[in-house]
């Protein structure tokens, strides 16, 4: 009875070899992974490369991290909100009890930080981003480690007011380390005493990166109205109770000298690291938006060169120009190269390739 039985489950599959690979025998591993697609009903990645690659091209692995304080979490909560994953914003140590999405523990609600990171997953313009938000205090930097590990790029978290900090050093090492390519988010434009400007000026001192602004504040503190893109030259401005209608205008006409100066400076700080901006801008050639961008995205990737944004994700302003520079800017994962260490080698270096993804 048992042999009636297992004849009649290993039928499919004699089925799928016969149809996909004939009389001749393809290696065991192969064609149990091949057949184990099929029974999923998953084509096979050399069949459907072109469709495998345009999908894997449409993700996004990010972390968010940063020194304690700096509006990681509420960041994230923005995100999950202007996505659609949730319907209502809540604070970090809200009045209403219930406290951000991210923070699930009720210690991390009591005291208002992250102490264990969280995974989730959003879309946003057709792009699936998944997302680890990760905690900023010192004692549970081992949590920022594991992440790390696994991602393909991440947006480190500056504060306007308090800058470049002691745990915002050490994060960004440990991207180093992994040689994660990033994004700088300048936050708390809303708050007293913001100057995204100093802050800039301490990324490219302390953490020794080739830095520029893509975007250029239309006011500070309680003035703080919107944002210019310095890549598509154009105001944009956020208006409904939560910041979610997006209105493009003119550049005010008091920003235009600062605008096209730090335009400028973006255009010359890609151009060190990018040959093919580089020749243009020595010719004094006029360089595009699209241009622009793609010099930006070849020059990040390959970690020559960090872009930095600008907003304030408590009073919703500048979180979705984030999630468009995420996508325009950080590697999908097909771009990143992932490494093993071979054992058998005293655990040298080697890049990681999967046989049923190798041409």
């Amino acid at each position: 009875m048992s042999r009636i039985s297992a004849a009649r489950l290993l039928a499919p599959a004699r089925a799928l070899i016969s149809k996909h690979y004939g009389p001749a025998v393809p290696s065991p591993f192969l064609s149990s992974y091949s057949i184990l697609r099929q029974l999923a009903g998953l084509a096979r990645p050399k069949e459907d490369k072109e469709a495998w690659r345009e999908s894997m091209e449409r993700i996004r692995n990010i972390g968010i991290s940063a020194h304690i304080d700096s509006g990681k979490t509420t960041l994230t909560e923005r995100i999950l909100f202007y996505t659609g994953r949730i319907h209502e914003i809540h604070e970090v140590r809200g009045k209403d009890g219930v406290g951000a999405k991210m923070d699930s523990m009720d210690l991390e609600r009591e005291k208002g930080i992250t102490i264990q990171s969280a995974a989730t997953y959003c879309t946003w313009n057709d792009y699936q981003v998944n997302i680890i938000d990760t905690p900023g205090h010192v004692d549970f930097t081992i949590e920022v480690e594991r992440a790390l590990r696994v991602l393909d790029g991440a947006i480190l978290v500056l504060c306007s007011v308090g800058g470049v900090q002691s745990q915002s050093i050490t994060v960004d090492r440990q991207m180093r380390r992994y040689e994660v390519p990033r994004l700088i988010f300048i936050n708390k434009l809303d708050r007293m005493g913001a100057d995204p400007w100093k802050v800039l000026d301490q990324a490219k001192h302390k953490l020794r990166h080739n830095c520029a602004a893509v975007q250029v504040p239309i006011g500070l503190e309680g003035e703080l109205q919107g944002l210019v893109d310095l890549v598509h030259c154009k105001a944009i401005y956020f208006h409904g109770a939560h910041g979610e209608k997006i209105v493009s205008g003119e550049i005010p006409s008091d920003l235009s000298s600062l605008v096209t100066e730090k335009r400028r400076e973006l255009t010359e700080a890609v151009s060190e690291v990018d040959d093919v901006l580089a020749e243009r801008f020595l010719n004094d050639e006029p360089i595009t938006a699209d241009e622009l961008e793609m010099a930006i995205r070849r020059a990040t990737i390959s970690l020559k060169f960090v872009p930095v944004f600008m907003g304030s994700a408590y009073k919703n302003k500048g979180v979705q120009l984030l999630l468009d520079g995420v996508l325009s800017y950080l590697p999908c994962p097909i771009e990143v190269t992932n490494h093993a260490l071979d054992q058998t080698k005293n655990e040298e270096k080697g890049d990681l390739l999967l046989p049923w993804l190798s041409s």
